[in-house]
């Protein structure tokens, strides 16, 4: 039903240009509460931007914008997480760096830190930074591109990956459900990932609190003991002992200007 109502309303906003959110609410039949929370996804995807009660269709400046917007969002919370994934790199080690903007951070910081890795991604924006350093060998998978995450999907893409075998994959996430499955907002992102996990001997999920018990439309994968979640130690305990319950790994950890990596009792990095 979601997915119905986000297209209608991109539909009616590419056909019609820019709208009042009460016109659009009627015109695609639902309420001012439900449209406000559709565009804002949609605003969160770079599709849409919104001024002033209208809508109207992203252009190519506005898209670009949404991710750096979205990149900034808890960057204190991410770079404590960035810093805790840095920290399981093993050298000459082969890794596959998903497209998500707290896996940008550990990007970030193996540029200023560089170790000799085989590193393996779908997102340009990682490859961009990582271009000039010599002590990794790049490969940028290949595939149809998703503007709104600057990063390359679609069969290509899972094609290319049925040929490799990855050590680590260090793994971004939309959502991560009570009911303790991850999701993603796009289906052609969330099939890429279930699939870079299958190909990794170990899976590190790396999402801030903020992204805990929320649901997207897409199902990735499940959460469970094969998995080590990092996130920050905002982390709602309820939560966090629903997490040790399925077996995963959960690693907590203070954002930037306090110290340090906290383990979930009984568990080790």
């Amino acid at each position: 039903m979601q997915t119905d109502r986000l297209e209608a309303i991109r539909q009616h906003l590419y056909t019609q240009g820019a709208c009042s959110i009460p016109a659009l609410a009627e015109a695609v039949g639902t309420s001012l509460a439900t449209v406000r929370r559709d565009l804002h996804l949609l605003e969160q995807q770079g599709i849409i931007s919104r001024s002033h009660g209208s809508a109207r269709i992203a252009n190519g400046a506005e898209t670009e914008a949404a991710f750096a917007v979205r990149e900034k969002q808890n960057l204190e919370a991410k770079r404590a997480i960035a810093q805790a994934a840095y920290d399981l790199l093993q050298p000459h080690s082969a890794v596959f760096l998903d497209a998500g903007t707290t896996v940008l951070q550990l990007v970030r910081l193996l540029r200023i830190n560089p170790i000799p890795l085989t590193v393996f991604t779908n997102g340009l924006v990682v490859a961009q930074e990582l271009i000039t350093i010599s002590e990794l060998k790049i490969s940028l998978v290949g595939g149809q591109l998703r503007v709104e995450n600057a990063s390359l999907v679609g069969p290509s893409a899972e094609a290319t990956l049925q040929g490799l075998w990855f050590d680590r994959l260090f793994l971004g996430a939309s959502a991560i459900g009570d009911d303790h499955r991850i999701y993603s907002v796009d289906a052609a992102e969330a099939s890429l990932n279930a699939l870079m996990r299958q190909r990794s001997a170990e899976t590190v999920v790396l999402a801030d609190a903020t992204k805990f018990g929320r649901r997207a439309t897409y199902f990735v994968t499940s959460v469970d003991s094969s998995l080590h979640i990092i996130t920050d130690d905002s982390l709602p305990d309820e939560t966090g002992a629903g997490i040790r319950r399925t077996g995963a790994a959960l690693s907590l950890v203070a954002p930037v200007g306090r110290i340090g990596l906290r383990l979930a009792p009984g568990e080790a990095a």
